[in-house]
C-alpha cells in the first residue's frame, strides 16, 4: 500500500532542533488541518432528535427555548395535550379496524418525544421516550438504541450526566456501531472529568464516521490536548533529567560564533587551568577538557566542583556556573538551570560577556517554558549590555521564527550578519526565513532569487551541513524531489551521525514516492545512529499509526516522551501515545480492522486535496 503525505505540519520544537529541517506527520489518524467540513447526511434512517432538530432547522431556537422551559412540570394529572392527541390517533385507528403495532405505537410516542424536545419540555420528552422503550419490542434493537439515544439527548439538556451515560450505554448494547450515542456519551464524560473514557468514546466516533465529520475531529483534538496536558503535568515531574546526543550539543554549540565558553584560551589562561589538584584536573579546567573531548556527561560534576571551591580556589565560579547552567538547560533541568544562570545575571562583579551570555540561554529557557514576554526582555537586556554581540541576534532570529514573525526573524538575522559575516548557520537560516516570506507572498520572482541565495550559500561555506540540509528542505516543499534527495545525500555523508537528517530524508520519500518501506528504513537507521533522537522515535511512531500498527506505534511514542525537555513538547507526545491507545481500544472493542480505516482516509484525503488543487 501507498500512503500519500501531500501537506505535513511544523511544529515548534522540531524546528528548533534544527532549523530548516522541522517536519512533523499530525495527530495520527486526527487530519484536522487537512479535512474539509462536511453536512451530515440528513437522508439517514435514525430519526433522531439530532436529525430532526436540523430538519426543521430549530437547532439554536431549542437552545434559547430551552432555557426558559427547563423547569416546566407536567399537568397535575400527569396528561399532556401530546398524550391525549396520542389517544385520539389510537381510537381513530381501532375505528378503522387498523390495531397498531406495538413498534408503531413505540414510534408515535417516540415522535411526540421529538416535538417536546423541540420545545424545549425535556422533563415530557423523557416521559414519550419512556414510553417508546416500554412499547418497542426487543427484537428491534435498531429503534430501541434510537430511543435510548433520545432519552439521553434530554438529560443531556437537563445537565443529568449520569443519566445520558446510562442511556447511551443501553443505546450502544442494542446498535454498538452507532456514533451519536458514542458521541453524547464522549459529553457526558467530559463533563464528569473522565477524560480517557470521552477521549475512547470520541474516537469510536471519528472511526465509525470514517474521519469525514470536521466537527467531531475537531472535537477529539481538543481532548487529546487536553489529556495531553494532564499526562504531561504529571510526566514533567516525574522525568528524569537526559543529556541529549552528541550530536544534538554539538550543533547547539555551533550555533553560537562568541560565546566565552568556546573561545581559545591565552597561555596565561591555560598554564592557570593546567594548575592540578591531586594530580589531577579539577574543576572548571577538567569541565573545559571534557567539553573540548566531547565527554559532555563529566561536564555538571566538573562544574559543581569548581563551584563548591574555596574562594581562594575558585578562580572560574562565574565560568562554571554559566557552563553548568548551559548544560542544565540541555538536560531539560529547567529548575536548576535557572538558578545557575540567575547566579551569573545578578553577579555585578561578572564579566560582561559571561553575563550576556547567561541572559541569552536564559531567554531560551523562558522560551521553552513559553514565557515568551520574559525571553524578549533578557535578549533586550543583552542588547543593552552588548549591543555588537552577533550571538544575540542570531538567537533572537530563531526565537521570532519559532513564534513566526519571520519580518522581525530576518531583521536579526541581517544584524547577525553584518557583525559576523562568516556565520554560515546565521546566513543559510536567513535564507529559510526569506523563502518562508517568500512563500506567504507568492512571489515567484523572489522565490527565484532566493534559491539562487541558497546556492550562494552553498559556494560561501561548503563545509555546512546545514546548508544541504536546508536546501534540501526547500525543494522538497516545492516537490523537486530528486534534486532534494542528492542534497539530503551530501548532508549525510557530511554528518553520518545527524539522526534527523536520516528522519527528514525518509519523510520526503513517503512525499515522494510513497515508499513506506524505505521510509521506514531510513527512520530505523536514524534510531541506530542515534538512539536520543527524539524525532526518529516520533515520526516513525506516527507512521506506524498510518499502517495501524498501533502497539508499535505506542512503544515508540513512549520512547520520545522520555526525551522531551520541555512541558508542550511532552504534551504533544502524550497526545500522539494517547490518540493510538484510543484507537487500539475501539479497534478491539469493535472488531474493527484499522488497515481498512486508514486505506480510505488516506484515499479521502487525497481526493479533497486533488479537488482543492483544480479549484
Amino acid at each position: 500500500m501507498a500512503y500519500k503525505f501531500t501537506s505535513i505540519k511544523l511544529t515548534k520544537w522540531q524546528l528548533a532542533l534544527v532549523l530548516g529541517t522541522p517536519l512533523a506527520l499530525g495527530l495520527g489518524f486526527y487530519l484536522y488541518n487537512k479535512l474539509t467540513a462536511k453536512d451530515l447526511d440528513n437522508k439517514t434512517t435514525d430519526k433522531d432528535v439530532d436529525s430532526e432538530n436540523k430538519k426543521a432547522g430549530k437547532g439554536k431556537t431549542s437552545k434559547l427555548k430551552a432555557s426558559k422551559t427547563q423547569k416546566k412540570s407536567l399537568s397535575i394529572d400527569g396528561i399532556t395535550e401530546e398524550d391525549k392527541e396520542t389517544e385520539k390517533r389510537k381510537k381513530l385507528a381501532e375505528l378503522e379496524n387498523e390495531r397498531l403495532s406495538p413498534l408503531k405505537e413505540a414510534t408515535i410516542y417516540k415522535n411526540e418525544g421529538n416535538a417536546c424536545y423541540r420545545n424545549g419540555k425535556f422533563d415530557e420528552a423523557i416521559i414519550f421516550y419512556d414510553k417508546a422503550i416500554d412499547k418497542c419490542p426487543s427484537e428491534h434493537k435498531t429503534d430501541l438504541a434510537i430511543f435510548y439515544q433520545n432519552r439521553a439527548a434530554s438529560y443531556e439538556m437537563l445537565r443529568k450526566w449520569n443519566k445520558v451515560k446510562e442511556d447511551c450505554t443501553k443505546s450502544l448494547q442494542c446498535n454498538p456501531r452507532y456514533p451519536k450515542a458514542y458521541f453524547r456519551r464522549a459529553k457526558a464524560y467530559e463533563a464528569t472529568n473522565e477524560m480517557s473514557d470521552c477521549l475512547d468514546d470520541v474516537t469510536a466516533t471519528c472511526i465509525l464516521e470514517m474521519f469525514q465529520n470536521n466537527n467531531t475531529i475537531m472535537y477529539a483534538d481538543r481532548v487529546l490536548k487536553q489529556t495531553g496536558r494532564e499526562d504531561a503535568e504529571k510526566g514533567m515531574k516525574d522525568r528524569v533529567p537526559m543529556l541529549p546526543s552528541k550530536n544534538f550539543i554539538n550543533t547547539y554549540l555551533r550555533s553560537f560564533v562568541a560565546d566565552p565558553l568556546q573561545a581559545n584560551l591565552s597561555a596565561t589562561e591555560v598554564t592557570d587551568l593546567l594548575n592540578t589538584k591531586d594530580d589531577r584536573l579539577y574543576g572548571f579546567a577538567r569541565a573545559k577538557h571534557a567539553m573540548d573531548e566531547q565527554r559532555y556527561d563529566e561536564i555538571i560534576p566538573a562544574c559543581t566542583e569548581e563551584i563548591e571551591s574555596s574562594e581562594s580556589e575558585s578562580q572560574y565560579k562565574s565560568e562554571a556556573l554559566l557552563l553548568r547552567g548551559t548544560f542544565h538547560l540541555l538536560s531539560g533541568s529547567f529548575t536548576e538551570a535557572r538558578q545557575d544562570l540567575d547566579a551569573v545575571i545578578n553577579n555585578a562583579d561578572a564579566d560582561v560577556k559571561l553575563r550576556a551570555y547567561a541572559l541569552i540561554k536564559r531567554a531560551s529557557l523562558h522560551i521553552q517554558l513559553e514565557e515568551k514576554d520574559q525571553g524578549l526582555a533578557d535578549f533586550d537586556q543583552v542588547q543593552k549590555l552588548q549591543p555588537d554581540n552577533p550571538d544575540l541576534y542570531h538567537q533572537r532570529a530563531q526565537i521570532y521564527i519559532l513564534l513566526d514573525q519571520l519580518n522581525e526573524a530576518l531583521q536579526e538575522y541581517e544584524k547577525a550578519i553584518k557583525i559576523a559575516p562568516n556565520n554560515a548557520m546565521a546566513y543559510v537560516q536567513k535564507c529559510y526565513a526569506e523563502y518562508r516570506l517568500g512563500l506567504l507572498s507568492g512571489d515567484q520572482m523572489r522565490l527565484l532569487m532566493i534559491m539562487n541565495e541558497f546556492r550562494n550559500a552553498i559556494e560561501k561555506f561548503p563545509g555546512c551541513v546545514e546548508c544541504y540540509s536546508l536546501m534540501a528542505q526547500v525543494l522538497s516543499d516545492q516537490q523537486q524531489f530528486q534534486q532534494a534527495d542528492q542534497f539530503y545525500e551530501k548532508a549525510i555523508k557530511m554528518a553520518p551521525e545527524n539522526a534527523s537528517l536520516l528522519v527528514h530524508r525518509g519523510i520526503m520519500m513517503l512525499q515522494w514516492k510513497g515508499d513506506i518501506d524505505k521510509a521506514i528504513n531510513l527512520m530505523q537507521q536514524a534510531i541506530d545512529v542515534d538512539d536520543k533522537c527524539e524525532l526518529a522515535y516520533e515520526t516513525l511512531g506516527t507512521v506506524e499509526v498510518q499502517r495501524a500498527n498501533l502497539d508499535r506505534a505506542v512503544e515508540l511514542f513512549e520512547k520520545a516522551i522520555k526525551l522531551a525537555k520541555s512541558q508542550a513538547e511532552m504534551c504533544h507526545l502524550y497526545a500522539l501515545r494517547n490518540a493510538a491507545i484510543a484507537q487500539i481500544n475501539v479497534t478491539r472493542k469493535l472488531g474493527i480492522d484499522m488497515s481498512n480505516i486508514s486505506a480510505l482516509a488516506q484515499a479521502g484525503i487525497a481526493s479533497q486535496t486533488m479537488a482543492a488543487d483544480t479549484k
